[in-house]
C-alpha cells in the first residue's frame, strides 16, 4: 500500500495501516485550491451542533481532569530528567513521558484535536467531485476534510490554512483518518505529514468504493473523522513584544529552555504567578538549584506570550488565547487564564461553538455561562414560528 505523497515531492513511502477490512490503496496530496462549499445551516442545526459540542467537550475534561499539583510537578521533574539525555544539538522528543506517572504533563501541553462530519447522499457523488466539510479553527490554523470518489475508491483528504497572512510556514503534525462503520468496523489510517502550503494530505484510495456503500453508508450517509497532533509549527507567530533573550541576562536568576529557546526570567516572579512555578523552583526539586531547566512539551512562541501576559503585556489576541490559555492552565497561572477567559467575554470574535469548546476545557465558567446563554436564546429564537408578513 502507497502512502499520502505532496504533488511537489512524488516520493512513495509506508503508512501503517489499522482497520478491521482489507484494502489497499494509494494516497497523495490533494488540492488546496478546489472551489469553496458553503453550508447554511438552519438554527436548529446551529443548536444541535454546539449541544453536541457541550458533551464531547464536558466527557474529555472529565478523561483528562489533573486534579493533583503534586502530579503536574512529579510529571515536569520526570520529563525535564530524562531530557537531560538528550543531545543539546538534537529536538527535545516531546513524547518522552514517564510511565509512572498517570499525570502526564507534557502530554497536557500536546495541541490536539479532532475532526468530525457527516457526509450526505454519498452513494450519488460525482466522479472527480470533492466534497468538503467546513473550515475549523484550531491553534490558530483553519483545518477541514474532504472526500471524493475517484476510480472506484473513496479518497480522504485533511486540508490545513493558516487565518493570518504568513510566509514560509510550516505545520508538522501527525494524523489519524478514520471511516467510522456502523459496527464499530472504523477503517483507520495514520500518517505523518509536513504542511508548508494551503492543501491537503490524504489517501486517493481510502477505502474501495464498494466496500464503503456496503458497509459504511447509514441512510445514505457516511461518517468521517480526523485526529490531528501538532507537532512543530513555523512561521505563523505574531511580533513579540517583549524580551526573553540573553538581553534580559542581568535581570534574571534562571533560564528555562523551551525545545531551542532560551527565556531568561526571574524564578521570584514566575512563583508569585503560578504554584507550578513556585514548587518546581523552590520546592524539593532538583531544578530549584539548577540556573537552567528545561521544560518538554512546549511551543516556544506560546510559551513567549504565556510570558509576555503574565509579565503584564497585552499578548492576547484571537490568535494566542488558545495556546495562552493551554500554557495558563497547565502551569496553573490564575492571571493568565483569567485574562484569556475576559479576552474570550469581551474582545474575541470567535464563533460561539469554539468559545464553548474553550470555556468547557479549561472550566472557564463565566464564558460557558454566557455561552450557555446565547444558546438558549438561539433555542427560544427557533421555537418562535416564522410568520408570513406578505
Amino acid at each position: 500500500m502507497s502512502a499520502p505523497v505532496s504533488n511537489h515531492a512524488p516520493a512513495v513511502t509506508e503508512c501503517r495501516l489499522s482497520h478491521t477490512m482489507t484494502t489497499d490503496g494509494t494516497g497523495n496530496m490533494g488540492s488546496g485550491k478546489d472551489p469553496e462549499s458553503t453550508v447554511v445551516l438552519g438554527n436548529m442545526q446551529v443548536i444541535e451542533l454546539l449541544k453536541k459540542a457541550v458533551a464531547e467537550e464536558i466527557q474529555k475534561a472529565n478523561n483528562h481532569k489533573f486534579d493533583e499539583l503534586s502530579g503536574r510537578l512529579q510529571s515536569i521533574e520526570a520529563s525535564i530528567q530524562q531530557s537531560k539525555d538528550v543531545s543539546e544539538k538534537g529536538p527535545i522528543n516531546e513524547s518522552i513521558v514517564s510511565t509512572n506517572n498517570t499525570t502526564n504533563l507534557a502530554s497536557k501541553t500536546v495541541k490536539r484535536f479532532q475532526l468530525k462530519h457527516v457526509f450526505n447522499n454519498v452513494a450519488n457523488f460525482m466522479q472527480y467531485e470533492y466534497h468538503y466539510s467546513e473550515w475549523e479553527e484550531h491553534y490558530n490554523v483553519k483545518w477541514k476534510m474532504s472526500v471524493k470518489r475517484h476510480n472506484k475508491h473513496l479518497c480522504f483528504f485533511i486540508y490545513c490554512e493558516p487565518i493570518a497572512l504568513a510566509e514560509n510556514w510550516s505545520i508538522r503534525t501527525k494524523l489519524e483518518f478514520k471511516v467510522v462503520g456502523p459496527n464499530q468496523n472504523d477503517v483507520i489510517r495514520t500518517w505523518q505529514s509536513c504542511y508548508g502550503e494551503s492543501g491537503g494530505w490524504g489517501f486517493n484510495e481510502f477505502l474501495k468504493w464498494e466496500d464503503m456503500e456496503k458497509w459504511f453508508l447509514v441512510n445514505g450517509n457516511l461518517q468521517v473523522e480526523a485526529k490531528v497532533t501538532i507537532v512543530e509549527t513555523t512561521g505563523l507567530a505574531k511580533p513579540k513584544v517583549r524580551k526573553f533573550d540573553e538581553s534580559q541576562k542581568d535581570v534574571s536568576d534562571v533560564i528555562l529552555v523551551v525545545r531551542d529557546t532560551n527565556f531568561y526570567v526571574s524564578k521570584m516572579f514566575l512563583a508569585s504567578q503560578s504554584d507550578v512555578f513556585k514548587a518546581l523552583l523552590f520546592g524539593n526539586f532538583s531544578e530549584s538549584k539548577q540556573s537552567e531547566v528545561k521544560l518538554n512539551g512546549s511551543d516556544p512562541d506560546d510559551f513567549h506570550y504565556f510570558l509576555e501576559v503574565l509579565y503584564g503585556e497585552s499578548a492576547i489576541d484571537d490568535t494566542t488565547v488558545e495556546g495562552v490559555a493551554l500554557l495558563a492552565d497547565m502551569y496553573d497561572a490564575p492571571t493568565a487564564i483569567r485574562r484569556c477567559e475576559e479576552f474570550l467575554l469581551k474582545e474575541s470574535k470567535k464563533k460561539l461553538g469554539k468559545k464553548l469548546e474553550i470555556a468547557t476545557r479549561y472550566n472557564l465558567e463565566n464564558l460557558k455561562e454566557k455561552c450557555m446563554s446565547e444558546i438558549t436564546i438561539l433555542e427560544d429564537q427557533a421555537a418562535v414560528p416564522k410568520t408570513d408578513n406578505r
